[in-house]
């Protein structure tokens, strides 16, 4: 760990820096606000004292301390805006971090707490030398869940009534990442791929197809690949007709990065069915799930139909978007909590 103060630190859009005294009116504010506080460590009201206190503590302090936690405030680049903060707690004498944030609702959306965190994550690993950084949270803050996914953390474990907040007893999911994973984090691909293949199942290989997965936060989404395989192997039965599965391992520049599904038409079911599309949370952001929808459809045409459906789970991190950018329209269709959809060509 360092001996000098903390820097400030700068984003493209965005200034970490100490916090000041005069933080606590917007830190108060912030923390008032029912969604901010929900799933989290304090509760509302939020009193003006313990802010001016908590402000007053972290600005007395020329950096973070091990056990204590600690806090940046995060603005723009004037110093203006005060979007939220970035909390942090050093243990074992500074070589392990945990990270924390909260931002107002009205900055909610913009990327804001994820590129203040991978600016945090730099200096951590890059300059202190950190050897581990954890984050913590409620099972059901998927959106904060989403905001260490995207700084390459990955989640090692779901604790049972391992966290109180004031009478209320909850589960905590924990998330962790090493300099290793750091790197390999930020080393990934992330240029959309010269040639996006679909392949047959083949066993040579199979295991590291199986190991492919996208985010925790993503994983009630969709089922995993392993899920498919056994419904190739044992296909369901559906108004008295067995399915026929058309699974495909996705390849990106030669390299297998995900998985596809159709359900073949069928005398009872002529429209085809997306079944399943699972692109690993390594190559996500790379334009490959609209290239595969591409060949879905390529297929589904040589099946000499006329359209092709497809359904998902509502909520935070849907697919809904996704299909609904490429011209899938929702049949007013509630399948198992699922939204139907069709694409007409």
């Amino acid at each position: 760990m360092t001996d000098n103060p903390f820097p400030e630190l700068r984003t493209e859009r965005l200034l970490l820096r100490a916090p000041r005294t005069g933080d606590a009116e917007a830190l108060w504010q912030r923390r008032n606000v029912a969604e901010v506080a929900h799933l989290q460590s304090w509760t509302v009201p939020y009193l003006r004292r313990d802010a001016d206190e908590l402000i007053a503590a972290v600005a007395a302090a020329e950096g973070p301390e091990p056990d204590r936690w600690w806090m940046l405030t995060v603005t723009d680049h004037a110093d203006e805006t005060i979007f939220g903060d970035l909390a942090l707690h050093l243990s074992w004498g500074g070589r392990t971090a945990e990270v924390g944030y909260t931002f107002g609702p009205e900055h909610w959306g913009h990327g804001y707490a994820t590129e203040a965190l991978h600016a945090l994550l730099t200096h951590l690993f890059d300059e202190m030398d950190i050897t581990r950084a954890t984050g913590q949270l409620h099972p059901d803050n998927l959106a904060s869940a989403r905001v260490l996914e995207r700084c390459g953390f990955e989640f090692e474990g779901h604790t049972r009534n391992s966290y109180w907040s004031g009478d209320d007893n909850s589960d905590d999911w924990i998330y962790g990442m090493t300099p290793e994973q750091w790197r390999a984090w930020n080393d990934r691909p992330r240029h959309a791929p010269e040639v996006v293949e679909l392949l047959e199942p083949y066993p040579v290989g199979l295991r590291h197809v199986l190991a492919l997965a996208p985010h925790k936060s993503q994983q009630h989404l969709v089922a995993p690949i392993a899920h498919s395989f056994a419904q190739i192997a044992v296909p369901p039965v559906d108004d008295g007709v067995a399915v026929t599965p058309w699974p495909r391992v996705i390849h990106a520049d030669g390299e297998p990065v995900g998985f596809v599904m159709m359900e073949e038409p069928n005398e009872v079911h002529r429209v085809p069915f997306l079944w399943r599309l699972v692109i690993d949370r390594r190559h996500q952001g790379r334009g490959i799930g609209r290239r595969v929808v591409e060949q879905v459809v390529a297929q589904a045409r040589v099946w000499e139909v006329d359209a092709l459906q497809v359904s998902w789970v509502p909520g935070i991190g849907s697919p809904g978007p996704f299909y609904e950018s490429l011209g899938f329209v929702p049949t007013g269709e509630v399948d198992e909590g699922e939204i139907v959809a069709e694409l007409r060509f």
